[in-house]
C-alpha cells in the first residue's frame, strides 16, 4: 500500500471512530438518534474524508514526481531537476536527490571523458601500426609481386597480377581502415575537409547519395570539439548504412550565435527513440564531453534527423 493510502486509511480511521462517538453518545447526539442527525453527521464525514484526501494528494504530490523522476532519470540528458521549494521533510528529500543527480552527472562526466580519451588513443596507437608495419609490408609485398610478374612467364603472369589486385584492394582496405579509426585529415586539414572527405567515402562505399552544407563562417574550434563532431557524423552515417535503408543523406554543419550545429539527415525508416543501443549512448556520451547536446527526432518524409549542438566560447575583446 502507496504511503497516500496508509496515511489516509488512518485519518478514516481516526474520524469515523469520531463520528461513531458523535452518532451513539448521549452528549452530544439525540437519543435515540434522529435521521436528520446521522445524515448531517454521515454527511459531514464524507467533507472530511474527501476534504483530507484533496489535501493529502496535494501534499504528497512532490513526492510522486520524485518517484517518477527515480524511474525515468537518465545521466546521458543531464539537467533533470524538481522544484524544492519552502521547508520541511519531503523539500529536504528532493534537494537531496537534486544533489545527488548533480554529483553523478559529474562523476559519469569525469568517467565517461577518460574513457573517450582513452579509446582515442588506443585508436591512434592501432592505426599507426597499422599505418607503419601492416601497411609497409604489403606495399613491400606489392613490388615483390610486381617485380616477379615482370620476370615470370606469360602462363604465370596473369596469376600474378590477380594476386596483386587482391593485395591492392586489401592495402585500400587497410588504410580506409585507419582513416577510420584515425582521420589524419582532421588533424591535418581540420573539420570541414575531415568531414568531407568522410562523405565521400561513404558515398562511394555505400552508393547513397550524400549532399553537404557547411557554412562559410565557421568559427575556430578546439581539437575535442572537433573530434566530436566528427565522431559523431561518422557514427550517424554508420547507422543509416546498417539501419535506416535510406536513399539520400545530407551532413550540415552552422553556425549559430555561440554554437556550432552538426545535423545528420537521411530519407529512411526512422527510428524509435526508445530503442537506443550503444551506438547512440556513445555519441550521447561524446557530446557530454564538450558540454554539448544531442537531439534525435523524426525528419520529413519518415527519416531521421541526429543534431548535436556544440558551445563556441566567446571571443574576449
Amino acid at each position: 500500500m502507496s504511503l497516500f493510502w496508509r496515511i489516509f486509511a488512518l485519518n478514516a480511521v481516526v474520524l469515523g471512530t469520531a463520528t461513531g462517538l458523535l452518532l451513539w453518545a448521549p452528549v452530544t447526539v439525540s437519543v435515540p438518534v434522529l435521521l436528520t442527525e446521522a445524515v448531517i453527521l454521515v454527511g459531514g464525514l464524507v467533507v472530511m474524508l474527501v476534504a483530507n484526501a484533496a489535501l493529502l494528494r496535494l501534499g504528497l504530490a512532490p513526492l510522486d514526481r520524485l518517484t517518477k523522476l527515480m524511474t525515468t532519470v537518465d545521466l546521458l540528458r543531464p539537467g533533470q531537476r524538481l522544484p524544492a521549494s519552502g521547508g520541511g521533510e519531503v523539500a529536504e528529500v528532493i534537494r537531496t536527490f537534486n544533489a545527488m543527480l548533480e554529483r553523478l552527472e559529474h562523476e559519469r562526466a569525469t568517467s565517461s571523458a577518460r574513457a573517450l580519451l582513452a579509446q582515442e588513443a588506443e585508436r591512434r596507437r592501432i592505426a599507426q601500426e597499422l599505418h607503419d608495419e601492416v601497411g609497409q609490408t604489403m606495399t613491400a609485398i606489392l613490388l615483390g609481386l610486381k617485380r616477379a610478374a615482370d620476370d615470370a612467364p606469360a602462363a604465370l603472369r596473369e596469376d600474378l597480377h590477380e594476386v596483386q589486385e587482391i593485395t591492392r584492394e586489401s592495402l585500400d582496405e587497410i588504410r580506409r581502415l585507419v582513416r577510420r579509426l584515425r582521420p589524419g585529415v582532421l588533424d591535418d586539414l581540420g573539420l570541414v575537409s575531415a568531414l568531407t572527405s568522410l562523405t565521400e567515402d561513404f558515398a562511394t562505399h555505400t552508393g547513397l547519395q550524400v549532399s553537404r552544407h557547411f557554412d562559410a563562417d565557421l568559427p575556430a574550434l578546439a581539437p575535442e570539439t572537433e573530434l566530436v563532431l566528427y565522431r559523431v557524423a561518422q557514427e550517424s552515417l554508420t547507422n543509416v548504412a546498417r539501419h535506416a535503408d535510406a536513399q539520400r543523406v545530407t551532413v550540415a554543419l552552422r553556425h549559430a550565435d555561440d554554437s556550432v550545429v552538426l545535423t545528420v539527415t537521411d530519407d529512411g525508416s526512422g527510428i524509435e527513440a526508445p530503442r537506443e543501443g550503444a551506438g547512440i549512448r556513445g555519441m550521447r556520451e561524446r557530446a557530454l564531453l564538450i558540454g554539448g547536446s544531442l537531439e534525435i527526432t523524426p525528419a520529413p518524409r519518415t527519416g531521421t534527423r541526429v543534431q548535436l549542438t556544440a558551445s563556441v566560447p566567446r571571443k574576449q575583446p
